[in-house]
């Protein structure tokens, strides 16, 4: 899998005067089944979280409350997503290294995983990540 696989998904996004909705239906507005939630919120200013990638975990990442960057690598390119809109939300495939950073103070980052979680999915480490995708080629 390669960054162009990476991509921007626009959410459904139902608005009243009594505010707005949106939902996630898992093979409808996401490429795959859901099947974890989890999210970060209280991250301290200047952390990064992420600095890993995954085997053959999909997820969707959604900026719920205040916003985030996320840098993605696939070993050959890298680029910066700028996350503030609850209605969009930035897919990543397998084997794409990821790392969270510039959060806004208050926010909230849920992420949608297509597994449970599983520690033998994960690359921890970059150069790990890197002989693994050179195997692939």
């Amino acid at each position: 899998m390669s960054i162009n696989h990476c991509k921007i998904m626009e959410l459904p996004k139902i608005s009243n005067a009594q505010g707005n909705l949106t939902f996630i239906e898992g093979n409808s507005h996401v490429p795959f089944d859901i099947r974890r939630v989890y999210y970060l919120y209280d991250v301290p200013g200047g952390a990064i979280r992420g600095g890993h990638a995954h085997k053959d975990l999909h997820q969707l990442i959604v900026a719920m409350s205040g916003s985030f960057d996320i840098v993605i690598d696939d070993g050959n390119e890298k680029r910066r997503f700028h996350l503030n809109r609850s209605y969009q939300g930035l897919y990543i495939c397998p084997m794409i290294w990821r790392e969270l950073d510039n959060f806004s103070s208050g926010s909230v980052c849920m992420v949608l995983a297509s597994n449970l979680y599983d520690e033998d999915d994960y690359y921890r480490d970059y150069d790990s990540f890197m002989k693994a995708r050179e195997t692939m080629e």
